[in-house]
């Protein structure tokens, strides 16, 4: 006879005490631990207090029958259920499952059925029960792998700062913008949320610019822009490399691109531009012209809006513009 290692807990459920005494005798014989209950309502008191793993019921018994104990169980428990249903019953397989039973088995009803049923329920059982433990394992290394993404990414974007503190807090602000105007236009939180990675990125490429041209108070020379012009391809080249499960990189290398092909490093134009990269650029430019700058003073939020407003379709995607124009009205002091 099949002994059970692991010591599965079964709940007999029917009011004949005959054929609780008979099943209980057969499942303790295969290795089960076994409990009884002549009724639904005493078989909910036995799965308060015990852990039970599949509960074998009959359907017609006084004060709570065997369809309406599955649906307690299922509600309310984690144990499965075997439903032992007569001819006379007028339900049908789909029914029964529909109610919360793993299986239905009907009478006259050996005890070599039973357990047979039994070990397949079990059997399911235990895959489900593993997945579940696999499916946490996984969340739980996701997480973990998120929090030292978080880590690493704010430790990129403090590094840069460190070397440009007139532009400290850029990246982290224009992150925070970009998230919000990409919610506001309906995008996923998951695609939201590789933005704001893109946006506190976004000028790690700059790392590669002399600290005295990232500080120059005046304007930059020719030769000077040109170089700080490099830094979406650096900063490309330096993630690219690294498997995100957005677009960083391709978010990074294409946030100064515009929508006429007037931008650089590429001169890309709208159909080749991504729209997490179109929403840094107008994020960029109205961050830009509302914070202070070593060759000027803060031009403020209403400046930026005019501006991007006033180039909405030519350099800047007029999707973009528009929901970042609906963000501050509703967030005049998002900055501050």
């Amino acid at each position: 006879m099949h002994k059970n290692s692991r010591q599965n807990h079964i709940l007999v459920v029917d009011d004949e005490s005959l054929i609780r005494d008979i099943l209980e005798e057969g499942l303790v014989h295969a290795g089960y631990t076994c409990s009884t209950a002549e009724d639904g309502l005493e078989a909910l008191k036995v799965l308060d207090h015990k852990h039970v793993d599949v509960v074998i019921t009959d359907i017609c018994m006084p004060n709570l029958d065997g369809v309406e104990l599955a649906d307690r169980i299922r509600e309310n428990h984690t144990a499965d259920v075997i439903v032992m249903t007569g001819f006379s019953e007028n339900l049908s397989y789909e029914d029964i499952i529909a109610r919360g039973a793993s299986d239905f088995i009907q009478k006259p009803v050996g005890v070599r059925e039973i357990i047979v049923r039994l070990e397949r329920v079990i059997r399911e059982r235990t895959i489900f029960a593993e997945q579940r433990r696999t499916e946490k394992e996984l969340r739980s290394s996701l997480q973990k792998l998120r929090r030292v993404l978080s880590q690493t990414v704010n430790s990129l974007a403090s590094a840069l700062e460190k070397r440009d503190p007139y532009t400290s807090g850029h990246q982290q602000r224009v992150a925070r913008l970009a998230h919000a105007v990409a919610l506001q236009m309906g995008l996923s939180e998951d695609q939201a949320e590789g933005i704001r990675i893109a946006g506190i990125l976004h000028d790690i490429g700059k790392i590669s610019v002399p600290t005295d041209i990232l500080t120059k108070p005046g304007r930059l020379s020719v030769n000077e822009f040109n170089l700080i012009k490099e830094h979406p391809q650096v900063g490309f080249d330096i993630l690219k490399d690294i498997e995100f499960e957005l677009p960083i990189a391709t978010s990074i290398i294409q946030h100064h691109e515009r929508m006429n092909g007037t931008g650089y490093p590429q001169g890309l134009s709208a159909p080749q531009i991504i729209i997490e990269a179109r929403i840094l650029a107008v994020t960029d430019v109205v961050e830009a012209m509302a914070s202070h700058r070593p060759y000027r003073p803060s031009l403020g939020v209403d400046k930026a809006l005019k501006e991007i407003t006033a180039h909405s379709g030519t350099l800047y995607d007029p999707d973009v513009v528009e929901a970042c124009l609906s963000f501050f009205h509703k967030n005049r002091s998002f900055f501050e």
